[in-house]
């Protein structure tokens, strides 16, 4: 039986060798014969030694180094790896260590056992603030409620896919797809193993709470399963319609009974308030739009400059 693990990365040199330490004494450890793995690593145009380091390790572990042509971000890193491996199973796992490669322990016998999708999910983030942990939580609250999946709250990237649901994963052409959606989409047999992060292992986190890839994955959890946003956009509309009715009847009633009050503000107020809506809705309608837009040039998800294996 042949075990994938994926990587995808920018800039990890400081973790690389604790990581590849791990993961190797991990899989080693499980007791079941005729085991073997390949450690695929996908380099999101780094620029550090990280390159460099892999290749020189190349002569005492499996790795092979995908090399992106690219900054393209975390998943299209992820769906290349899925596409290069070779693996019964394949694992994602994060290269800051936040996510303990121990776990992997538990999660090939769940395997074997017939799980086809094996997720992890957090019980504790140490390292994290109390700031950013209500907001995860809360931004998981709404994806679940716009979208027709349901995603177990601080369940991360850090998985187990079977072959089967990696090919169906695979089957997918969005360019733009939201991968912890999909690996819940898909159904299968899926089981969950609880953990604790971790704090990083060495380095700074490249993705804050405030940083552009949080409020990304935030949109495509939302748009990626869900029409309901639109719909909210309509049901916003048909409120503000009543709203206005509203005011129209205490504007002429004020008027006709002579204690109507001298001013702007009523308008201002009124104003203000009708052109967020539209603007909200419009918004809303822009991100579907984007997605299309996207969708209909048919570019790559991701191109690849190289692929380095390990000498035979």
């Amino acid at each position: 039986m042949l075990i994938s693990v994926v990587f995808s990365f920018r800039n990890e040199e400081k973790n690389i060798k604790e990581l590849i330490y791990r993961v190797d004494r991990s899989i080693k450890a499980i007791n079941f014969k005729n085991i073997d793995y390949e450690l695929i690593f996908v380099n999101d145009y780094s620029d550090d030694n990280s390159e460099n380091l892999l290749v020189s390790l190349q002569s005492k572990y499996p790795i092979k180094i995908i090399n992106m042509a690219r900054k393209f971000g975390v998943c299209p890193c992820v769906l290349a790896g899925l596409n290069e491996s070779k693996g019964d199973a394949v694992i994602y796992m994060d290269s800051d260590l936040q996510d303990p490669p121990e776990l992997i322990e538990k999660m090939i016998p769940l395997f074997l056992e017939g799980a086809d999708v094996i997720h992890t999910f957090r019980t504790k983030r140490h390292g994290e603030s109390k700031f950013k942990m209500y907001a995860t939580n809360k931004a998981y609250d709404i994806i679940n409620f716009f979208s027709d999946i349901e995603l177990k709250k601080n369940a991360g990237d850090f998985k187990l896919l079977s072959r089967r649901a990696v090919n169906h994963i695979l089957s997918f052409k969005e360019i733009d797809p939201y991968f912890r959606g999909l690996s819940v989409w898909i159904g299968l047999k899926q089981v969950f193993i609880p953990y604790e992060r971790n704090p990083r292992y060495a380095g700074s986190s490249k993705f804050s709470l405030l940083s552009s890839n949080p409020a990304l994955e935030f949109i495509r959890g939302i748009t990626s399963f869900s029409v309901a946003p639109l719909y909210f956009s309509f049901m916003l509309g048909i409120f503000s319609i009543f709203i206005s009715l509203f005011l129209v009847i205490y504007a002429l009633g004020s008027k006709f009974l002579g204690f109507a009050v001298n001013g702007m503000s009523g308008v201002i107020i009124s104003i203000a308030f009708f052109s967020s809506v539209i603007l909200f809705s419009i918004g809303i309608l822009s991100i579907y739009i984007s997605k299309i837009y996207l969708e209909t040039k048919g570019r790559p998800r991701y191109i690849i400059d190289s692929i380095k294996e390990k000498i035979k």
